[in-house]
């Protein structure tokens, strides 16, 4: 397969991801665990993600455009079920970040996402859960002295704006915050065990 039928089944896949969610959102069906219409089409992408970077490596802009790349990492921040594919992708980003091939944002969102779901604290405040107030707040993170300058030095607003954009984003989705976060966390536990984020 050459590049431009790659580029468009990435376009398609991530267009479906999105779709999917915006569905499920709308009815109220997004919120509660992970929904497996949701689950389905992130591991049916990530298959295909995986089949790119055993062709090509990371899916840069230089390949596959702008469009091509954004859609690869869509595909892959949204694999949360397939922790090698995740690391893999990480590390083909931060190879491919000096040709200008990938962004530090990007990967900053995908470095988060591991360490939040290997139970690690995270370095930029990507990552938002739910706190014991009912509101979202970023997870557990290192070093906040100095967060804002990190999360500057990657093209990340100030910790504060993206506070108030997510829990603004989750009102207009209608998200509801857990009725027992205990469980909810319970359970997120007992996922990340299943499917290999934590031994």
């Amino acid at each position: 397969m050459d590049d431009i039928v790659w580029k468009e089944r990435l376009i398609k896949a991530a267009q479906r991801d999105m779709q999917t969610r915006a569905r499920l959102a709308a009815n109220g069906e997004l919120f509660n665990g992970y929904h497996p219409e949701m689950e389905a089409v992130h591991n049916a992408n990530a298959d295909l993600l995986a089949q790119v970077f055993d062709v090509m490596g990371w899916p840069g802009r230089h390949r596959l455009g702008d469009d091509g790349a954004a859609a690869a990492f869509i595909i892959l921040q949204h694999a949360i079920a397939r922790p090698e594919l995740q690391r893999r992708g990480l590390a083909l980003m931060l190879d491919a970040i000096p040709q200008g091939q990938a962004n530090a944002m990007d990967a900053a969102y995908l470095s988060d996402r591991i360490a939040t779901f290997e139970g690690r604290e995270q370095t930029f405040g990507t990552q938002f859960d739910w706190d014991a107030n009912g509101q979202l707040a970023p997870a557990p993170t290192r070093d906040l002295a100095t967060l804002d300058e990190r999360r500057a030095s990657v093209g990340l607003p100030p910790m504060a704006d993206t506070i108030a954009e997510m829990r603004a984003r989750a009102a207009a989705e209608g998200e509801p915050a857990p009725a027992d976060l205990a469980q909810r966390r319970v359970e997120f536990e007992a996922w990340a065990r299943r499917v290999g984020w934590r031994a």
